[in-house]
């Protein structure tokens, strides 16, 4: 499926915190639009507290599985 919105690029930190994490993995694994959306939607954090909130609620969900956006999402389930 292609995206119709423009790609984010991956930043350098939150490809660390990924790795750190061990997260890398179910990251690539979720949809390409969910993938861009989550960068996207950390991109646009205007304060760093807002940003490192949004990125921390990223690694959770992808560590939780099933949950994108704290919505259900069953296609993500582990």
């Amino acid at each position: 499926m292609a995206l119709t919105r423009p790609v984010q690029p991956m930043p350098d930190d939150v490809a660390a915190r990924l790795e750190e994490r061990g997260l890398r993995e179910a990251y690539d694994a979720r949809p390409a639009y969910q993938r861009n959306d989550y960068l996207a939607w950390i991109a646009r954090a205007r304060r760093p507290g807002t940003r490192y909130r949004r990125l921390a609620q990223m690694l959770d969900e992808l560590a939780e599985g099933g949950v994108y956006m704290r919505m259900a999402h069953p296609a993500s389930a582990r």
